[in-house]
């Protein structure tokens, strides 16, 4: 199975991602086929536990589509646990530092032989998914190879410090969330502010200067178009649940409001 990191250096244009936000693995069906290049499964927001994950990451297996798992927090058990169920790609949210990206490297690596690479995961492939319960040949000392680290920038932190979070050895991609950083810089709910959006652009530029794939949470069409201009490897522009929501809103609204004109006379 390729990698989040081998798809990223294969690519011939920016790659297209949606969210499974809603933990149904129903919904990760309909939106691994939907052509998308990306699915993102969301275990920080959305609802999933790790065993809820399982369903999810087979019924995507059916399709053409990379799937990255978003964990919680970036703590070395819950890291562990993805991986073994067999998560490939992990995204780790709140990286402001290159010792938060570092440590997210280590949770995700085995520890090498004597004056190796330090890595903190713990070994347990024979019984896990990650490694077909021993039948892919050679795992453990082959495991970076079958695993990406994608970390996220979303506060002012970070962005200060993109360029040295993107240098740590390990690490795949970045990843920048517009909400939480708008928070951090004083503007909660308002991912579109010109500060927010500057800051957006700089992290991307900052990203892209230590020569690692960047990409962009981008549910607005033009900030899509922004970032893939600004040359943005991978851009992600909905969610299961958002497009429900909104879908189902326009779906009614329509008649709603035919309905409400009608009875004016």
């Amino acid at each position: 199975m390729s990698t989040f990191r081998d798809v990223l250096s294969s690519a011939e244009a920016p790659l297209v991602g949606l969210w499974n936000a809603s933990g149904s693995a129903l919904a990760a069906e309909i939106m691994a086929g939907s052509g998308a290049d990306l699915l993102l499964v969301d275990g920080e927001h959305g609802p999933i536990s790790i065993s809820e994950m399982l369903p999810i990451l087979q019924a995507a297996a059916a399709y053409p589509v990379t799937t990255i798992v978003r964990v919680p927090w970036n703590d070395p058990v819950i890291i562990k646990q993805a991986l073994d169920l067999g998560a490939v790609n992990v995204l780790v949210p709140m990286v402001s530092t290159a010792a938060d990206a570092a440590a997210a490297v280590r949770a995700a690596r085995y520890p090498g032989a004597a004056g190796e690479r330090e890595g903190a995961r713990g070994i347990g492939s024979a019984l896990a998914r990650s490694s077909r319960w021993g039948r892919i040949a050679g795992y453990v000392p082959d495991a970076d190879a079958h695993v990406s680290v994608t970390v996220q920038i979303e506060t002012a932190e970070g962005v200060a410090n993109a360029a040295e979070i993107a240098a740590v050895d390990g690490v795949d991609a970045v990843f920048i969330g517009p909400a939480d950083l708008a928070g951090s810089m004083g503007f909660p709910g308002r991912a579109s502010a010109p500060e927010v959006v500057a800051a957006v652009d700089a992290a991307i530029d900052a990203v892209r200067s230590a020569g690692t794939p960047v990409g962009v949470n981008t549910f607005v069409e033009a900030d899509a178009d922004r970032c893939i201009a600004r040359g943005a490897a991978f851009v992600f522009v909905g969610a299961d649940v958002t497009l429900m929501a909104r879908g189902s809103e326009a779906a009614v609204a329509r008649l709603k409001q035919s309905s409400s004109e009608t009875d004016e006379y």
